[in-house]
């Protein structure tokens, strides 16, 4: 999987999921992006993705982290396969920085 920093990640995309802070996929995401914290993208996602991403990021003042794992690690994590996921809480999004 890699680093220790990497299976951090992935433990705390985990850890929001069972939280209950999480929205996972382009259309929900885009659809709740004024109350999350922040965003969460694979690095796998696509250009166009990415940049339909950013614009509605941008739009909204939030930031995105791009992490370095894949759409199917994700999936192993939260059970679906996504490349977005906005986290709702602060506090658990400022792990991610």
């Amino acid at each position: 999987m890699g680093s220790s920093k990497s299976t951090n990640t992935l433990a705390t995309v985990g850890l929001c999921k069972r939280a209950g802070k999480i929205t996972a996929g382009f259309d929900a995401v885009v659809q709740d992006i004024e109350k999350v914290a922040g965003v969460i993208a694979a690095s796998d996602l696509s250009e166009k993705t990415k940049k339909e991403l950013v614009y509605h990021c941008a739009k909204h003042n939030k930031n995105i982290i791009t992490i370095n794992h894949t759409m199917d690690e994700i999936k192993d994590v939260i059970g679906k396969r996504t490349g977005i996921i906005a986290i709702l809480d602060e506090g658990l999004y400022s792990i991610f920085k």
